[in-house]
């Protein structure tokens, strides 16, 4: 998806304040790359350490691609240079796919995307000593269906199971904030066609072929919906989170071009984060004056404490 790549690079770019083609040295190397954390040739990470200037553990971003849980690749994160030259280690995964997840049975398929970055979240947490990071102080980065998927595990109750076998499952899946860029905020289709009424984008998500087959379908898969969805799953205790869309919210409205990755999506979530007292950001459209985060990058500095 490059014209989306690109719009992310510009917004990076403008952020950190100098022109876009100073932003593009080669990309830092991976202290450890494809590191496993799980059996699937798709789930493997890759990990770059910071230098911390007292010698202590770093703070951590952790960054989930896009791609609609089709495509896509771990390779070169979004901020990765700037986090690296502020103290801050990133760590970057792979994960299945939905027809990853169809090969395995698994019901509804884009579960499997969502566990295993939830797994990988645990999985980094367990290497703090090792690896020389703070697991307090862990951040979600990601873009479009990446930006979901970090929202899921923001506003996600913990998933830790203390009472596991395996230590690794013992590890919290909680963020300290969370930047999203042009991110699907549900996957309830009646509420994204009310938002975005030109959408065709979902249905692959729970292994139908059509919008109407997701809509007829729609009450028998809200339990799923609800539990997957970052607007059902919203609520007071969750942490800071700054969106990024890069066209104007109309909701309600069909957009000209690129639906799947409207402003309405921020729209139509922004309420149900100011009811729940979320502190929250949402960009629109490249406006960055009324922001308190114009540069991007500052917001996950703030947060984490770097």
């Amino acid at each position: 998806m490059p014209s989306l790549r690109f719009s992310f690079l510009c917004a990076l770019g403008l952020m950190a304040g100098a022109p876009l083609s100073a932003q593009q040295p080669a990309a830092p190397a991976p202290t450890q790359a494809n590191v496993p954390y799980g059996k699937h040739a798709k789930q493997v990470l890759d990990f770059y350490q910071a230098k911390a200037a007292d010698g202590g553990a770093t703070p951590l971003l952790f960054f989930v691609h896009g791609g609609g849980w089709m495509t896509g690749d771990k390779v070169n994160p979004d901020f990765l240079k700037q986090c690296l030259d502020d103290g801050i280690s990133v760590a970057s995964i792979n994960y299945r796919f939905i027809p990853d997840a169809q090969a395995e049975g698994i019901t509804p398929p884009v579960k499997a995307c969502l566990d295993d970055s939830a797994r990988a979240l645990q999985f980094v947490r367990s290497k703090a000593a090792e690896w020389h990071i703070d697991k307090n102080r862990i951040g979600g980065c990601g873009g479009s269906a990446g930006g979901f998927t970090v929202l899921w595990l923001g506003f996600s109750p913990d998933m830790a199971d203390p009472k596991s076998t395996d230590p690794i499952a013992h590890e919290s899946t909680r963020l300290k904030c969370v930047l999203a860029f042009v991110p699907q905020t549900t996957l309830d289709p009646k509420q994204m066609k009310d938002w975005i009424p030109n959408l065709d984008y979902g249905p692959h998500a729970f292994g139908l072929g059509s919008m109407q087959e997701f809509l007829d379908k729609r009450e028998s898969l809200m339990p799923w919906i609800e539990r997957f969805s970052p607007y059902a799953l919203a609520s007071k205790d969750d942490p800071p989170v700054l969106l990024f869309y890069d066209s104007v919210a109309d909701l309600g409205k069909p957009p000209a071009k690129d639906p799947v990755h409207s402003g309405n999506f921020g729209a139509g979530i922004a309420d149900k984060l100011k009811a729940e007292g979320i502190e929250h950001e949402i960009n629109y459209n490249n406006d960055y004056g009324h922001m308190k985060y114009p540069n991007l990058f500052s917001f996950l500095k703030e947060k984490l404490g770097r």
